[in-house]
């Protein structure tokens, strides 16, 4: 959600700023903004819509002599939380004498009585956001010394930031901090760049420094010095990124979301490779940190997630059920830490979040930890929050993933909780044969992935079938219901297609009634246990005029006999079918919203990393 990008160094920092919140657009917003510091001034250009609109006016409003001698900045892409996505709502926001401009990502809870107290002082608020307020609390404590100021006006702030901070007198320097809400500063040679997410910093280098919470950052374009909120020194390592710019292209395909599709036999390489133990029929994820001892005590698996995460959680949730005879159990996290879970120190809890910034699963994390629950998270971004206070896990490692719409992140985190509980099941009853027949199959997740991109032509055909529906279901029992779930959420994401997915059960206790002649039933009836009643409710949607497309595994022409349309992905376990079952039905949703004219990679409302409960 939202995205700040701060410059300072030799370079023009508009155009920087403005390529910095280019590479940022995926994280979803709905206006955007920069601020400069020239002539001892700050100079502040807005626009609501999208940055394109942004750099226009950046355009327009200043000269060529402007940009060029404008050494430092900072930008923001919005997305709206207090107020409607206006211009005047956009960021940067300023202090009540303009000597003070802020970005800012999270939400300032206490923002009210703030600026209750600060309109009795005399101040006067141009806009309805909650940033605001703080610019101008910082403004308010301003003597000279910026930092003392940033720091005053924090320790009156309730809630998440990220914030970037310019003063019209200090053209050296940018005050960066952190508390929820994620920032990552890029070291260069002679310039230092701010951002909310390393792709926008990846192009200029690739040494960064990832604050923590209740860090805060003086940044100049030689340096950077960190502190706490007391002004106490604290270190950071630098790291490096794992990625390339290349890799946040899109590289001839016409959208990110494709690119990331077609990506996933690589992806999916990356995230297996070296993990398996086809000796042992086992799996190694050092990353666990801990002994087999310590695993076979775990007696219960807890999986957190949002959204898809959520979704690649339920599909975990048969894994270790079903291989490593521990019950699992799998949570909304955003509920979790509000019911007071029932949670001990014999439990494995797994945060799932592609980000590893998602608010809710951090809240989650941090539950577990305090009730000395053993933690540790599933994440694609090294580095990240979840996976810095987890202190272990397993990372993805499916590169960069542009499109808010999850692809190669879901099928990556289906992976990994299949390979930990593979783990967990050769430390229980699982034998060496079932281990060294499962790890194979693991393997071939990439082949299997691949086999079905190879359709991608013949499901775009399909795709004209299904475009003009305004509603679609999804069904699927066992470990497939989680594969419909998650395929009605890709097209309902891209599409804007009402689509539900329900277990096939289901069907009869209600959502039958909705079924009318021609509504679109995608089935996924791959050959995993009970096939045979997904077939029956298929043939009971077939009854009352549905049209009936089906996921099945290929050579199944009993299960096609059923259909009007049939998508074949290759024959392998039925945990391992849920890859491939997911992949066809991500090129479906891509294919009807490409049809349909959709914008697919930045869905309308939607943002890539949820930061913000």
């Amino acid at each position: 959600m939202c995205g700040i990008v701060g410059y300072i160094g030799q370079s023009s920092a508009p155009s920087i700023l403005v390529s910095g919140l280019k590479r940022l657009e995926y994280r979803g917003y709905d206006s955007a903004g920069l601020s400069i510091v020239t002539d001892g001034s700050i100079q502040t250009c807005k626009a609501a819509g999208k940055v394109a609109a942004l750099d226009e006016r950046v355009g327009t409003t200043w000269t060529g002599d402007d940009l060029e001698k404008a050494h430092v900045g900072i930008a923001h892409t919005r997305w709206a939380t207090h107020g409607p996505p206006t211009e005047v709502n956009a960021h940067p926001h300023h202090d009540l004498n303009s000597g003070i401009a802020l970005v800012h990502n999270g939400i300032i809870e206490n923002y009210r009585s703030l600026r209750q107290r600060l309109e009795a002082d005399g101040h006067t608020f141009l806009s309805e956001t909650d940033t605001e307020v703080l610019a101008h609390l910082i403004g308010q404590g301003y003597k000279g010394d910026l930092v003392q100021a940033v720091c005053d006006a924090l320790h009156q702030v309730e809630g998440t930031f990220g914030i970037a901070v310019i003063a019209a007198d200090k053209p050296d320097q940018i005050i960066t901090a952190r508390r929820g809400s994620p920032i990552v500063i890029g070291v260069g040679n002679g310039e230092t760049i701010i951002a909310s997410d390393a792709a926008a910093i990846i192009s200029h280098t690739r040494q960064v420094i990832y604050l923590e919470d209740n860090d805060l950052a003086i940044v100049t374009a030689d340096g950077v010095e960190i502190r706490d909120f007391n002004s106490v020194p604290v270190t950071r390592e630098v790291a490096e990124l794992g990625f390339d710019a290349d890799a946040a292209e899109k590289g001839g395909y016409e959208h990110f979301m494709l690119k990331e599709i077609h990506e996933q036999p690589e992806s999916l390489a990356n995230a297996i490779r070296g993990r398996l133990d086809f000796n042992l029929g086992s799996s190694v994820l050092s990353g666990m940190g801990t002994s087999s001892r310590d695993l076979a005590e775990i007696n219960r698996v807890v999986l957190l997630g949002c959204g898809t995460s959520l979704h690649a959680g339920l599909v975990g949730e048969y894994a270790f059920e079903d291989l490593a005879d521990l019950h699992a159990e799998v949570h909304q996290a955003a509920e979790f830490r509000y019911r007071n879970p029932l949670i001990g120190r014999s439990d494995l809890v797994v945060a799932i979040s592609q980000s590893g910034e998602t608010a809710d699963t951090l809240a989650a994390v941090r539950e577990a930890n305090q009730k000395g629950a053993f933690v540790m998270g599933l994440c694609n971004v090294v580095g990240s929050t979840i996976a810095r206070e987890t202190g272990r896990g397993v990372y993805l490692h499916a590169g960069p993933e542009i499109s808010v719409a999850s692809t190669k992140a879901f099928t990556c985190q289906v992976a990994v909780l299949l390979m930990i509980a593979l783990k967990l099941a050769r430390g229980r009853r699982y034998s060496r044969e079932q281990g060294m027949h499962l790890a194979k199959q693991i393997d071939s997740i990439p082949e299997f992935v691949r086999a079905t991109i190879a359709q991608n032509e013949a499901i775009a055909e399909l795709a004209r079938h299904y475009a003009d529906n305004e509603h679609a279901f999804f069904i699927g029992r066992g470990c497939m219901y989680p594969v419909a779930l998650e395929g009605a959420l890709k097209l309902k994401e891209i599409s804007y297609i009402h689509a539900e997915g329900y277990h096939a059960a289901e069907l009869k206790h209600g959502p039958i009634a909705l079924l009318e002649e021609g509504t679109p039933v995608i089935a996924i009836a791959t050959d995993i246990p009970g096939k045979d009643k997904t077939l029956g409710n298929v043939e009971e949607c077939r009854a009352r005029g549905a049209r009936i497309l089906g996921v099945i595994t290929e050579g199944d022409e009993e299960a096609a006999a059923y259909m009007d349309d049939v998508i074949r992905v290759p024959a392998c376990d039925p945990l391992v079918s849920t890859i491939p079952a997911t992949v066809a039905l991500q090129l479906l949703a891509y294919h009807i919203a490409r049809i349909r004219g959709c914008e697919i990679d930045q869905p309308r409302n939607l943002a890539k990393s949820v930061t913000v409960e």
